[in-house]
């Protein structure tokens, strides 16, 4: 994910923060964040509002962090490498 990050030029108050909200969320349910899934990010944006009282763009930039985290993750990654190509051979007659 910091890989990522830095990658697309994030700011590193940005990265910063990602990283932290990952860890957040992860420290909130006792489990790794890649064993969780919507219905545990659902509770936390809940938790969020109620338990922490934070500020509607607060909550909003933990959500794209953790959107950030999911969508790029392995899988994500995997499916976006780029496909082996396949030469063609040509016919080097002139008839065809």
């Amino acid at each position: 994910m910091l890989e990522e990050l830095r990658r697309r030029n994030y700011a590193e108050s940005t990265i910063h923060i990602y990283i932290h909200t990952v860890e957040h969320f992860s420290r909130h349910f006792h489990r790794s964040p890649d064993q969780l899934g919507p219905e545990q990010i659902r509770q936390y944006q809940a938790a969020l509002f109620t338990r922490w009282n934070l500020a509607q763009n607060t909550v909003t930039q933990r959500l794209a962090a953790l959107r950030f985290f999911f969508c790029t993750g392995v899988e994500a990654r995997l499916e976006r490498l780029p496909k082996r190509r396949i030469r063609r051979r040509f016919c080097t007659c002139r008839r065809c």
